[in-house]
């Protein structure tokens, strides 16, 4: 039996990268969503859910590692069209405006394998509602819910993803491995560092066992960077 691969942006490195920072608070530049907006958002959502029983929820970064929902079942997919991408600039949360971060979204093209979560059928809108709260917070949003196509071992199915919505004025596109590396290796917020972002879900990833090429290249990338930065 293979032995599971080690990765090079280990537990050790993270923690240099670490800082205990206060949360600044909403940016008064930017316009946020209210309470009737998520409301709405919901509503939407539920109107357009596929037909059926199962409510599905396409994971590919934080939620597999800290979905925060309650689910009854897990499976692998793989969602065609689209791909895991570090695309979109934040100032808050794991970034500083002195030094912003960057996130991961769906962004268009290739594949994305990752895990999809089956919802109960009970207190659904509560569910979403708590749902789209944690992933969108600016107008315009950075990341949009709709549905997608997931394939799985057991079939095809819909399942709501959050995708990147590219009119986003945090939208940075398709850096180089080496630009969006320099960038995870130094950014941390009050909610912890880039690279322990970028270190959970690998990890994560892997023990679904899924390999994302490009994030096995970028954990190397960072963990170069974090080294010769703290022990030259």
């Amino acid at each position: 039996m293979r032995a599971p691969r080690q990765m090079a942006l280990t537990p050790d490195l993270v923690a240099q990268v670490h800082r205990v920072l206060e949360d600044p608070g909403p940016d008064p530049r930017w316009t946020y969503h209210a309470d009737e907006d998520y409301d709405a958002l919901v509503q939407s959502l539920l109107a357009s859910r596929p037909d059926g029983p199962d409510t599905w929820l396409f994971a590919y970064g934080s939620l597999i590692w800290k979905p925060e929902l309650a689910h009854v079942e897990v499976r692998k997919g793989t969602a065609r069209g689209w791909h895991r991408s570090f695309c979109f600039r934040i100032e808050r949360f794991r970034g500083t405006k002195d030094q912003p971060g960057l996130m991961m979204s769906l962004d268009r093209g290739g594949q994305c394998q990752g895990v999809v979560f089956k919802l109960p059928p009970e207190d659904l809108e509560a569910q979403l509602q708590k749902l789209v709260r944690r992933e969108i917070t600016v107008k315009p949003p950075n990341n949009i819910p709709r549905w997608i196509m997931v394939e799985t071992e057991q079939g095809s199915l819909r399942a709501m993803a959050f995708v990147m919505n590219r009119q986003s004025r945090f939208y940075v596109g398709k850096l180089s491995p080496e630009e969006t590396a320099d960038i995870l290796a130094k950014a941390c917020g009050h909610w912890g560092s880039c690279a322990e972002y970028l270190h959970n879900t690998t990890a994560h990833l892997a023990e679904h066992g899924i390999q994302d090429r490009n994030l096995w290249h970028l954990q190397a990338l960072v963990a170069e960077r974090i080294a010769k930065a703290h022990y030259g």
